[in-house]
């Protein structure tokens, strides 16, 4: 991968940037080490911060459940192997936060000194700082492609339920061709797309489906068990 100076944004719905890079896990080649699953890839600004631990902690007590969702966990920041190192055995060995301990993060963490990746990612945000990532989240899907993408500043700890949501979301849109209102949960209805026209529209608002809610012509639910849900998680 070649060295930029460019703080490029990636853009959804295309191929996520591919780059080589060194992890506590070994070499990776991305995307072509992780085809077939979903990848979160994310930063945070440095190591031996507090934010930044309690985050870490967050991930690595919630790693199997994103396994369970056929999600590859990959974490960035602009240190060294041997600092990412070092901070994870202090976690593992040493803190206690909120009932979590022992917490042994197994997931590749990248080392980003070089800050190629960030600056890939567009993760360096001048105005928070030039020479830390701030706190990005990337959802690429099994075919490499950029899905969602969030940033934080680099005083903000992220909500893990929510980016565990935005997993399931997506992957329930695609596994049902439905859209997921506000802050939809497994279980609650889904948005039908919309007909192509207004009239088949309020023809099938006259049709009483009952597994159909439509509150006007462009906007009608439809009931979606949790259990069907999760049964397609992951697939």
């Amino acid at each position: 991968m070649e060295t930029t100076d460019v703080n490029v944004m990636p853009h959804l719905g295309e191929k996520a940037p591919a780059f080589e890079a060194v992890t506590t896990q070994g070499k990776i080649k991305f995307p072509e080490d992780f085809k077939g699953k979903w990848v979160i890839l994310f930063s945070h600004p440095a190591d031996f911060t507090p934010v930044c631990t309690s985050e870490f902690m967050a991930f690595g007590k919630m790693q199997k459940e994103f396994e369970d969702l056929n999600c590859q966990l990959i974490g960035l920041s602009v240190d060294g192997n041997s600092s990412h190192i070092a901070w994870l055995r202090t976690i593992k060995e040493k803190i206690e936060y909120k009932g979590m301990k022992n917490i042994d993060v197994q997931f590749p963490l990248i080392d980003d000194v070089s800050m190629n990746v960030s600056k890939l990612y567009g993760m360096i945000q001048p105005n928070e700082s030039a020479t830390k990532a701030v706190r990005a989240v990337f959802f690429i899907d099994p075919n490499a492609v950029l899905r969602a993408m969030i940033y934080y500043p680099l005083s903000l700890g992220r909500n893990f339920d929510e980016i565990k949501r935005v997993l399931i979301a997506l992957q329930t849109s695609d596994n049902f061709g439905v859209s997921t209102p506000a802050d939809w949960r497994p279980g609650d209805d889904v948005i039908v797309p919309a007909p192509s026209t207004i009239n088949a529209s309020y023809e099938r608002m006259a049709n009483k489906d009952e597994d159909i809610t439509c509150y006007d012509w462009f906007f009608c639910t439809k009931k979606l068990t949790k259990e069907q849900v999760e049964s397609k998680l992951g697939k």
